[in-house]
């Protein structure tokens, strides 16, 4: 496929697996939203061949994973290298990351997420968490700011990014608690569940669903933290950009937002954002990215390991 291809695949790709961020890329300058399109089509892909399903629908057993993950990393790294994949994803990816002269590090950190689900990776602590969030989500973060003008070598800025990807992690992780559960994932770290006394192995025993409730609802407040950092990021990109990240920073919060108002409802319906209330997300975001947030720390926030650390 040549570009032009590759993007009517890509925006194929977004608008079937996430309408959040279909909606919110439709901000962004014609560049930009292309080469968002193109960078998310290749995360999608991934993602599907990770989990066996089909744009993010219909999570299935992979019956050799860590191959499936080894495949994923020859086929990405031929990609980034300027090979052709004939994968219009990979494809997609190699186009993106030479455009944006997107680091290799970032898309082998997100890969390592993956790996860790392949190997039934559980984590043990709090930091475990964030680690695992910043794999599958925070290094997307990360390239999305290089996509969107952001220099590779901007660490303050690409820590906001990360922090985008750690909140949107962060609430996916709270709404989807008894889906993963069945799936035989936890992402619960197990230092939360020894302090609330719970059996790890079973974190869906229906007499603890009131601790558990609590210890979704810590989920939803770390990613309202880690979504208040990265308002504050959003402030150092060019208007559309700006606008595109703090639509989709409220329409993703929502989830976690609705998961707590939910008091555990999100145990057994999904949890959604209405086309109403992310048309909302879009018109505020607009006045929003007319003011600079209030400054925010990050002290108190984990922080991404530097390459080559």
């Amino acid at each position: 496929m040549n570009r032009a291809n590759l993007v009517k695949h890509a925006k194929t790709s977004i608008e079937r697996g996430s309408k959040s961020f279909a909606r919110a890329s439709k901000l962004f300058s014609k560049q930009t939203r292309e080469r968002a399109w193109l960078l998310y089509s290749w995360c999608r892909a991934c993602d599907d061949l990770a989990d066996g399903q089909d744009h993010g629908h219909g999570m299935s057993s992979v019956p050799d994973a860590e191959k499936t993950i080894a495949a994923m990393r020859m086929m990405t790294a031929r990609a980034h290298g300027g090979e052709q994949t004939g994968k219009p994803a990979f494809d997609a990816f190699g186009v993106v990351a030479a455009e944006c002269h997107i680091p290799k590090s970032f898309a082998d950190d997100m890969i390592d997420g993956f790996d860790l689900d392949a190997k039934g990776w559980r984590p043990a602590t709090e930091n475990d968490l964030f680690q695992y969030c910043y794999h599958v989500a925070g290094a997307v973060g990360c390239m999305m700011a290089i996509v969107m003008g952001v220099s590779a070598s901007d660490e303050d800025v690409l820590d906001r990014a990360c922090d985008l990807g750690l909140a949107f992690q962060l609430s996916n992780i709270s709404r989807d608690i008894a889906e993963d559960a069945e799936a035989g994932r936890r992402y619960l770290p197990e230092d939360w569940l020894i302090e609330m006394r719970f059996n790890p192995e079973n974190i869906m025993d229906p007499s603890r669903r009131d601790a558990l409730v609590i210890l979704i609802n810590r989920l939803c407040d770390l990613a309202a933290d880690y979504e208040k950092s990265a308002r504050v990021g959003a402030a150092s990109l060019p208007f559309r950009s700006r606008w595109a990240v703090l639509a989709a920073a409220g329409i993703y919060g929502d989830i976690a937002r609705k998961v707590k108002a939910s008091d555990g409802g999100s145990l057994e319906d999904r949890v959604f954002t209405s086309k109403f209330a992310k048309a909302g997300w879009i018109a505020k975001a607009f006045g929003q990215s007319l003011f600079r947030p209030r400054y925010i720390e990050r002290k108190t926030l984990w922080t991404r390991p530097r390459a080559g650390l």
